[in-house]
């Protein structure tokens, strides 16, 4: 129902009208069994027309070149099949991989962002342009983690709150960065395999472990050089004198007190309010968190250091008469410390990962009977991909699905102004089990064909050329595990 003028493109920039014809814009995406070129200059995809000799009638196998669902187009609603059903040879196993473009309304994006700092509170909602988009989701171990998208957002809110959405999704699935804003909490900057951005600050690095898993993994390193270790952290802050890992090395008492809730000896929570200062707290001076020091342990001129769980923030000080904490320049013999805590600690970036679930008129496209395809899914005997990338597929019923964007090649996501978004999706099983589910087998072509350009008799549309790209990092070639598991 999308009219198209006489050499114009469509709303979704997708498709256009050439001389009556329609025309998939974006080229048809073959994945090359090599690796891509780690060199930005050489890094361009090659852009290359269809072949126009015809197939000689040779097998072109498998694990040399994939078809993915990129460009591909879709027949969706899918009364018909897919826009390409490719027969290929993979190590002599006869396989069949069936591509297309799926339009996705019940999806979104599962955002995980690699920072101490906190970002907002659980379920606060998250936005861009004004919109909200979705919300904060429960934090992981040393990273923050946000869920965007998703039918509500999409189609059951206003008609910009639906746009937005799309156009945030489709950036952060296409490796694009993103400017949100999170209610009561911070304003970020994420897009995917970059540095996350918290209030104008880059994130150079996720912590090495909670304030308690600090002072573990250290304390037989700064045993005989201070007196005493605090690890702020805003969800654990370890204290090493009292830490079961100080006790066993022989960590003599210090009378140190800590202003929060303990938990087990050496651990305590609550130690101030989250925030983007020390170890994820809201405090810029650590001294805070500390009570009045038992004079039945403490003494004039004992040592403290208190640093955070990346390293970032370090301080030292050393009690006057009074037990007082005061400050002074860290010594010389702590700085490889604290500069082993920077080390330990990884870089910090955002993943995006998208998630989506294929049902509906989708599954149609590959087969007569839709619950086969799922149960094959379910069974592993069929292998999803977006893109070329793996997907994780949820248990349970119906094919519920998510997949690294930073595995994919550039630009592998759409839209349709419903709006939801368009993913590319492959199905790849041996082709006696997709002639035992049911599949599409009149409507088989070889792989040749299609990367040719040669539409299947289905389609409604032409494609404009195709790209050849290689695998992106280490992502593995999409039917290599189906022959080693079912041999």
């Amino acid at each position: 129902m999308c009219y198209i003028a006489e050499g114009r493109s469509g709303a979704c920039d997708r498709y256009a009208n050439d001389a009556g014809q329609l025309i998939r814009l974006d080229p048809l995406t073959i994945l090359e069994n090599r690796a891509a070129a780690r060199q930005p200059e050489d890094d361009t995809p090659r852009l290359v027309p269809f072949l126009e000799t015809e197939w000689d009638g040779a097998i072109v196998g498998g694990n040399r070149q994939f078809v993915t669902a990129i460009g591909a187009g879709t027949t969706y609603p899918d009364y018909k099949p897919a826009p390409f059903i490719v027969a290929s040879d993979y190590e002599g196993v006869d396989m069949v991989t069936v591509v297309t473009e799926g339009i996705f309304s019940y999806c979104g994006a599962k955002v995980k962002i690699d920072t101490d700092r906190h970002l907002g509170p659980e379920r606060a909602p998250v936005r861009a342009d004004g919109e909200i988009v979705g919300h904060v989701t429960t934090s992981e171990y040393g990273s923050q983690m946000l869920s965007l998208g998703g039918v509500e957002h999409l189609t059951g809110g206003s008609k910009k709150e639906g746009r937005v959405t799309c156009a945030t999704l489709l950036a952060l699935c296409n490796s694009q960065s993103v400017d949100l804003v999170i209610d009561g909490g911070a304003e970020v900057t994420v897009g995917a395999g970059k540095a996350p951005v918290v209030n104008g600050q880059v994130e150079e690095r996720m912590r090495v472990g909670c304030g308690s898993a600090t002072v573990g993994i250290f304390a037989a390193q700064w045993q005989g050089l201070v007196d005493e270790v605090v690890v702020v952290d805003d969800h654990i802050t370890g204290v090493m004198s009292e830490h079961q890992a100080g006790k066993v090395i022989g960590w003599q008492p210090t009378g140190i007190r800590i202003l929060g809730r303990r938990s087990t000896p050496g651990r305590y929570f609550q130690v101030a309010e989250p925030g983007t200062g020390w170890g994820g707290t809201n405090m810029t001076d650590p001294l805070t968190i500390l009570g009045p020091w038992n004079p039945k342990h403490a003494r004039p001129g004992l040592s403290l250091l208190m640093v955070s769980t990346t390293g970032e923030h370090a301080a030292y000080y050393e009690l006057d008469e009074d037990l007082r904490p005061v400050q002074l320049e860290i010594p010389e013999r702590l700085l490889p410390s604290t500069r082993r805590i920077e080390e330990n600690c990884e870089p910090a970036l955002c993943s995006v990962l998208f998630m989506g679930g294929a049902g509906g008129s989708l599954r149609a496209g590959v087969t007569q009977n839709p619950v086969g395809l799922t149960r094959s899914v379910q069974k592993a005997l069929t292998r999803v991909t977006v893109g070329g990338a793996p997907a994780y597929i949820w248990p349970g019923g119906g094919i519920t699905l998510m997949a690294d964007v930073t595995q994919m090649p550039e630009n592998a996501f759409g839209y349709v102004p419903t709006p939801a978004l368009v993913a590319p999706i492959e199905f790849t099983l041996r082709r006696s089990d997709y002639a035992a589910l049911g599949g599409h087998m009149d409507y088989v072509v070889p792989l040749s064909d299609a990367l040719s350009g040669v539409p299947g008799r289905q389609s409604d549309h032409v494609l404009a050329g195709r790209r050849d790209v290689g695998r992106r990092g280490d992502t593995p070639w999409p039917v290599q595990p189906l022959t080693g598991q079912q041999k």
